[in-house]
């Protein structure tokens, strides 16, 4: 069985990747070029977003949105403490200073009311000035970005959405990448939407922002690469991933409905044997990981071992708080209150989730899950 399975995905569309694939290597049209500009025109289409950038990768993303605001000492970044690592560790590479912030129980997201108590926080007990919120569509929900809005607004914020998990949820009829005043995801492979190899892309409505982040992308360029005006990166996305992902588009939304009736069975079986990802009332997840709560660590520690033995994958994301991290030692504001995040930390896992698992086998699953004392 597998966690997230990509051979499957392949082997139903072969004909189609093969092919777009071939295209790029008869030609030898390896950076940029039509299939780029083409993926850069799609994803900004789908988001209903006026500029698309691709670049390498998520990380990428996330670190070149804060370049365009110019974010660095002295500025405080709000980052969930329940993420990948790469949502905050952007924040102190720019030379700015995180600080984390507690999630909702439920949904695993960015609390608002965490977010304003840690905002409250730093204008009383800190120097830094307030600047960023980098709200996370985790485990492929949106965040509550109504909710956050209203913060940042009321905070002179602005709000960066990393949608990395989050590509292709929606908020009513509003895709993720929508929500930010700039918006990043991430192609890597098991995302809802990846490529086969690294990959990502930033969102925004803003013209200036869009030129700076076409410009850092590529060296810091001016009207060419070899006009150099600023500092950048070298952050492109190749083009075999772009003809990749240009096919993947085409079945996207497809697998987004067959991922609903996975998450769906799952949690009609689950319900009451252990906690279930709640989606809210109004939103969409492209459900990116399937992810339960058991009632302490023991329970789940159990669980993986009877999975593992029975050859049923799972995975833990994740065992550590961001304010735990060692990593952001000495660059961190900690004097805040994380109690969800490390309670859904100890107990938390999550199950193999893709459009092509069967409801047998999900059965297979929830069964085990069950039995597994």
């Amino acid at each position: 069985m597998e966690f997230r399975d990509l051979k499957k995905q392949y082997q139903i569309h072969k004909k189609e990747i093969d092919s777009a694939i071939q295209d790029v290597l008869l030609n030898a049209n390896f950076i940029g070029g039509n299939r780029v500009e083409q993926l850069e025109s799609e994803l900004s289409k789908y988001t209903n977003v006026k500029h698309c950038v691709t670049c390498a990768n998520g990380t990428d993303a996330l670190q070149l949105a804060l370049m365009a605001w110019n974010i660095g000492k002295g500025d405080a970044v709000f980052v969930p403490d329940f993420t990948f690592f790469s949502s905050g560790e952007v924040v102190p590479l720019l030379g700015a200073t995180p600080v984390f912030v507690d999630i909702e129980e439920d949904t695993y997201n960015l609390s608002p009311a965490s977010l304003e108590a840690a905002i409250q926080y730093v204008l009383e007990r800190t120097n830094l000035k307030p600047k960023v919120v980098i709200a996370v569509d985790l485990f492929g929900q949106p965040a509550d970005f109504n909710q956050i809005r209203l913060i940042a607004d009321k905070y002179n914020l602005l709000i960066l959405e990393d949608g990395a998990q989050g590509f292709g949820g929606k908020i009513g009829d509003k895709r993720a990448c929508s929500f930010g005043d700039i918006a990043t995801t991430s192609f890597f492979p098991a995302k809802p939407l990846g490529c086969y190899g690294d990959g990502g892309a930033i969102f925004t409505d803003n013209d200036e922002w869009a030129d700076l982040l076409r410009s850092y992308c590529v060296h810091g360029k001016g009207t060419d690469k070899y006009d150099n005006v600023r500092i950048g990166m070298n952050s492109r996305l190749d083009t075999i991933q772009a003809a990749i992902l240009l096919e993947k588009m085409k079945f996207f939304d497809k697998e987004i409905e067959m991922c609903n009736q996975v998450a769906e069975e799952y949690t009609r079986c689950l319900r009451g044997e252990a906690r279930v990802p709640v989606v809210k009332v109004g939103m969409t997840s492209s459900w990116a990981q399937y992810t339960i709560c058991f009632y302490n660590n023991k329970e789940r520690e159990q669980a993986i071992k009877f999975l593992k033995r029975n050859d049923i994958p799972t995975a833990v994301y994740y065992r550590k708080p961001m304010h735990r991290q060692e990593a952001f030692k000495g660059s961190r504001v900690i004097e805040l209150d994380y109690a969800v995040t490390e309670k859904i930390c100890d107990c938390c896992l999550s199950l193999p989730m893709h459009p092509y698992l069967g409801m047998n086998s999900i059965r297979e699953i929830t069964d085990m899950i069950l039995k597994k004392d």
